[in-house]
């Protein structure tokens, strides 16, 4: 492999990841793509970002899981506390409009229907895809994850939930020896602006907050060198 690339936090803004990707040249057979989660939520085309990633695994992309990721697959197993978390504060709406679910309000519920001709046998096979995610991804030289990790418990015996979900401790307390790619917080909220950012303790965050506004950024590593799309 000549080049990892990592990408973080599409949140179903299809075009604009099918745009990076076609921005950095990627190639299968030459570069290494890890995807750090949340491909779902607030952005319109979800399913189709899923659909996408999908493909991309197929074809030897790393792809992690995601906090939006594990609330849809939490929500849509039952989980009503998540349900009502994800439809009504975390973007979820969307993500079901996406798969041809009509939603309704009752008694401050949000209540998502399909028709028979378009029960979502889709969102089925995506959630069981995404539900069986990995949570980072390690090399020599690098910890891929897409919240953070803990400053003081090995990656692998950390609680999963930390890992898509962490933020200021891992921020400041983080000083291990590889670096760790991040996504799930903004950069933005580092350094005023959606470029990547680097900070001085080993750990670059790479979400650009495109759903909002912002980039999709990806990192080019070694060489950390970022492209990105508005």
């Amino acid at each position: 492999m000549k080049r990892i690339l990592a990408i973080s936090d599409i949140h179903g803004e299809l075009k604009k990841f099918e745009q990076l990707l076609e921005k950095v040249n990627y190639n299968s057979s030459v570069d290494q793509l890890i995807l750090l989660g949340d491909y779902v939520d607030r952005g319109e085309d979800s399913s189709g970002v899923v659909e996408k990633v999908i493909q991309l695994k197929e074809n030897g992309a790393v792809v992690l899981k995601g906090n939006h990721d594990d609330m849809l697959v939490r929500a849509m197993n039952g989980d009503k506390k998540v349900w009502d978390n994800w439809t009504i504060r975390n973007g979820g709406q969307s993500t079901l409009k996406s798969y041809q679910y009509s939603l309704s309000i009752e008694q401050g519920e949000i209540i998502a229907t399909v028709n028979e001709h378009t029960k979502s046998e889709l969102m089925e096979e995506h959630k069981t895809f995404l539900e069986n995610l990995d949570y980072f991804y390690e090399t020599d030289d690098y910890i891929f994850v897409h919240g953070g990790v803990h400053p003081t418990t090995p990656i692998q015996e950390t609680d999963p939930y930390v890992l898509i979900w962490i933020r200021e401790e891992f921020h400041n307390g983080y000083n291990g020896d590889k670096t760790v790619i991040f996504g799930h917080t903004p950069t933005n909220s580092f350094h005023d602006c959606s470029d990547v950012y680097f900070a001085d303790n080993k750990i670059i965050g790479i979400d650009g907050g495109a759903v909002f506004g912002g980039r999709l950024n990806c990192l080019e590593l070694p060489s950390k060198k970022v492209y990105f799309v508005e």
